[in-house]
């Protein structure tokens, strides 16, 4: 069964995901909470990034504007690689 097969309970199994895009006013940084919340309840073993595209297919087709489903295209991107900020090797020529 592919992914875009599972049903949205094994997804979203405390519904985190369902929930923030039902609250009404709510906030990108309340939904990256609810977002890093659901991301740490993934089971071991699952893929939270390949989640993501099911989650953004189910809620923000019907809602592209709702802060949830910025946060969910942002969980799609690339995290930058560390930048070494200092120290003494990195002051060191």
């Amino acid at each position: 069964m592919g992914r875009a097969m599972q049903p949205l309970k094994e997804i979203d199994p405390r519904g985190l995901i369902a929930d923030a895009y039902a609250i009404e006013g709510i906030g990108e940084p309340e939904c990256r909470s609810i977002f890093l919340d659901w991301a740490i309840g993934v089971p071991q073993g699952k893929d939270a990034a390949g989640l993501i595209p099911v989650l953004l297919a189910h809620f923000a087709e019907k809602d592209p504007d709702h802060p949830m489903s910025r946060v969910l295209a942002e969980g799609l991107g690339k995290s930058a690689s560390p930048v070494r900020r200092g120290g003494r090797r990195g002051r060191a020529v």
